[in-house]
Order: C-alpha cells, then sequence, then structure tokens
C-alpha cells in the first residue's frame, strides 16, 4: 500500500508545489529550506525571535505603568482622606501646646496620630530648617544680623505641613529669617547723618 501524500525528493530537483491544504500549515518555513536555503531560515527566526522579544518588552513596560498608576491610585485615596483629618490633627497640637491634652482625651488623639501615621502621614517643618519654597510657605520674612549667613532658615512654625512620601499634603506655613548682610559701619553712619545736621 503506497502513501498518496508521501513525496520523494531529489537533492538536485525541484519539487511541484502541493496542493494548498491543511498539510501546508507553514508555508513559509516549510518552503524556506527549499527555496533559500538555511539563509531564510535563519532571518526568520532571527524576526521571530526579535518580535518575541519586543512584545516581552511592552509586556513588562505595561505591566510596570499599571503598577505604577495602581500605586499612584491608592496614594492619591489616601492622601484624599488624610487630609480630612489635618484639621483635628491642628487642634490636637494645639491643646498639646496649651497643656489641654490630658486623661482620655490624649489616649484618643494619641491613637489618631498614631492611625494616620501608620498609613504614611508624616507632620514636617522645625525652627532652625532651611527655607524650602516646595515645602514651605512664608507668611512673614525678617532680617536679622545673628541670623546664620547663607539660605534662610525657619524661624518659627506658624502651622506643622504634612506629607506622604515626596507628596506634600500642605506645606509648612512659617516666618523665614534671613542674615542681615548691611555692614555695622554703615548702619553707623546713617545714624549720625541726621544728628549733625
Amino acid at each position: 500500500m503506497t502513501n498518496e501524500f508521501e513525496e520523494t525528493v531529489e537533492p538536485e530537483q525541484e519539487t511541484p508545489a502541493p496542493a494548498p491544504g491543511p498539510a501546508d500549515a507553514q508555508p513559509e518555513v516549510a518552503g524556506a529550506s527549499r527555496e533559500g536555503g538555511e539563509g531564510d531560515l535563519a532571518r526568520q527566526l532571527a524576526e521571530r525571535t526579535a518580535d518575541l522579544q519586543r512584545l516581552q518588552a511592552e509586556y513588562v513596560n505595561y505591566k510596570r505603568r499599571v503598577d505604577r498608576d495602581r500605586e499612584a491610585q491608592r496614594l492619591n485615596a489616601t492622601a484624599a482622606v488624610l487630609v480630612s483629618f489635618l484639621p483635628v490633627l491642628d487642634d490636637i497640637g494645639r491643646a498639646r501646646d496649651h497643656g489641654e491634652l490630658e486623661g482620655g482625651f490624649k489616649a484618643v488623639a494619641d491613637s489618631l496620630v498614631q492611625a494616620t501615621s501608620a498609613h504614611g502621614l508624616e507632620p514636617f517643618g522645625a525652627p532652625g530648617d532651611v527655607f524650602d519654597p516646595m515645602l514651605h510657605e512664608a507668611l512673614m520674612h525678617r532680617l536679622d544680623a545673628d541670623a546664620p549667613e547663607g539660605e534662610p532658615t525657619v524661624d518659627a512654625i506658624m502651622q506643622v505641613g504634612y506629607r506622604i512620601g515626596d507628596k506634600v499634603l500642605r506645606p509648612a506655613r512659617v516666618s523665614v529669617v534671613e542674615h542681615d548682610d548691611t555692614p555695622v559701619a554703615e548702619a553707623d553712619e546713617d545714624a549720625s547723618q541726621p544728628a549733625t545736621e
């Protein structure tokens, strides 16, 4: 019994193209060795490998974007909730500064501060910090000869700032002091001139 689909191929003869059908599912790969030799097969393999690598890189980038977006949405949702607690935390801070934080109210206040800290809320702003307009909102500015030279510094905190990670929820409202560069000799001359007139 002979097989109708079996073909014998002699190395030096071209075989006629088989009739289209299910046996011819990969015509490029099957015909590559007959038509162009191993060079075409290697080229096709390299193209398919490059396509696969591109698809894999696109998938990895897509997954990173989705993870980054998911984390940003989580952070924004947490920030939106914590912003509503800032006035309460301000009141707790004022009560603590005036010595009115006692008894059961102190325990509730401490629990609230711990709960917000557990979600990443951090207070910032302290006297002596270098003034940073990205973190601080200057409500007052003054010059002082006794202030440290260089950049302006925070002199007093009017309202504490809060952030989650790198995201500032509210800047610290501060008073800023800057070193007075006016020489003392000039100040003395200005003071003495009206007296001599």
